[in-house]
């Protein structure tokens, strides 16, 4: 099957359409005979993308489609982009800039002992979120009148989470696990509730926002139910389990009453900075090593999986030998014969978890997102058809976007020996090696 290009200027409403009405006006501009008209095989367009993705990590794949079937603001434009990160996805214009104002929970503060969610702790921390958030609208600083107008009269807010993979330590739960998935699936839901339900509230108390009347909201779809009508637009089911867990009449029912405050209130950003600085893994994404080499003004330090030191501590497993071999192996723990079978499946690092774990995990907390979430794919095959078959696969479960590919390096350093570790990244008075 031939792909056309067109020059923009000849086909200029193209840009503004998505789904099946893109579809119908590129048929029809194919049999125009446009002198711009250029066609390549999709499949080698294909291949080109993915060769330059798999050498450089770029493009970062978006879709088009499902980001603005799903929107909540349909009625008022289109998503044309999305940020650098891709978890913003929000209407652009000659007069309007999207902004959009984040925050993320710490996730693995809403662990209880007992090994379940807060959900009295999500509700109340969620209120207070967006409500800061709501806050920063009013009192920020606009270097554009376009990013003005857009931020007063949408009022679109991120509110994202960090430290999942931290909660599913706590869980004692696999990240290649459908433990995981099913857990993804559930906390994005209890965040939506939540974020959804105080947005509602604040309407209540300061008004709805300015576009409000003829969004999804408004019309009572919800980021749940707009998987139906992705689905139409597409004629096929996606790959992808709809169900919920909670009852979500008292958020219907407030949001009928009261509209919303904010027209966007999720988004799951990257937070490769803050996640840092609170001591946590980044976003939704896997450990990337359970041990590495950290450099700043001060020194360099190793830094060690925190939780796996006090699994094994707690086996008395964790000491000198362990920590030296822990080295050898770059962090990786899977072919470390003394340590158990079932800390391992725990304690993988991210490329020795498969690929599609993370997409599925991503399409099941994309269910309630209204915005979306940085992705990054990451993955030790070196076969282009297994990475086109991923993207297919990112496609095909509903995700409205995907970030950077990290891929292994060609080679790695061969060790002729270790020598011992004075100290692990964060001290323990209980653990040998750190005293």
């Amino acid at each position: 099957e031939p792909w056309t290009f067109f020059c923009p200027s000849e086909v200029p409403d193209l840009h503004d359409l998505y789904g099946q009405a893109f579809e119908q006006r590129y048929c029809e501009y194919e049999t125009q005979n446009l002198s711009s008209a250029r066609q390549i095989s999709a499949g080698d367009l294909w291949r080109k993308i993915i060769t330059m993705l798999y050498e450089t990590g770029h493009p970062w794949i978006t879709f088009k489609d499902p980001i603005n079937v799903r929107s909540p603001q349909d009625h008022v434009g289109v998503v044309h982009s999305s940020n650098l990160c891709t978890e913003i996805t929000l209407n652009t214009s000659i007069d309007e800039t999207a902004v959009c104002n984040l925050a993320s929970l710490n996730l693995s503060k809403f662990i209880t002992k007992s090994g379940e969610l807060d959900h009295k702790k999500l509700r109340s921390i969620i209120k207070i979120g967006i409500r800061m958030l709501d806050n920063v609208i009013d009192n920020n600083y606009y270097p554009t009148e376009e990013a003005k107008t857009a931020n007063l009269c949408h009022r679109a807010i991120g509110l994202g989470m960090m430290g999942y993979q931290d909660a599913l330590y706590q869980l004692n739960i696999a990240f290649d696990s459908q433990a995981a998935v099913e857990f993804a699936d559930q906390s994005m839901e209890s965040i939506a509730y939540y974020a959804i339900l105080s947005s509602s509230m604040l309407a209540k108390e300061r008004g709805h926002y300015s576009s409000y009347s003829g969004s999804k909201w408004d019309r009572n779809i919800f980021p749940q139910d707009t998987l139906a009508l992705l689905e139409a637009e597409r004629g096929e089911p996606l790959s992808l389990n709809p169900s919920s867990q909670l009852d979500w009449s008292e958020v219907r029912n407030h949001v009928q009453a009261y509209g919303m405050r904010n027209s966007n209130v999720m988004a799951i950003a990257p937070t490769a900075t803050i996640a840092n600085i609170t001591g946590v893994y980044p976003c939704t994404e896997p450990a990337y090593k359970n041990m590495y080499m950290k450099e700043n003004l001060s020194g360099s330090f190793v830094i060690i999986n925190q939780y796996l030191i006090n699994r094994l501590q707690a086996l008395g497993l964790w000491n000198t030998g362990l920590l030296n071999t822990l080295k050898l192996h770059n962090g990786s723990i899977q072919s470390i014969d003394e340590i158990p079978s079932e800390i391992k499946a725990v304690f993988k690092e991210v490329f020795e978890v498969d690929t599609h774990w993370l997409i599925e995990a991503a399409a099941r907390r994309g269910k309630w997102i209204d915005q979306s979430a940085s992705t990054n794919i990451f993955t030790a095959t070196t076969s282009g058809r297994v990475l086109g078959d991923i993207y297919q696969k990112a496609w095909k479960m509903g995700l409205k976007t995907t970030y950077y590919l990290r891929t292994l390096a060609a080679s790695q350093v061969e060790k002729s020996g270790v020598e011992a570790v004075e100290a692990c990244s964060i001290t323990d008075p209980s653990c040998e090696v750190c005293q």
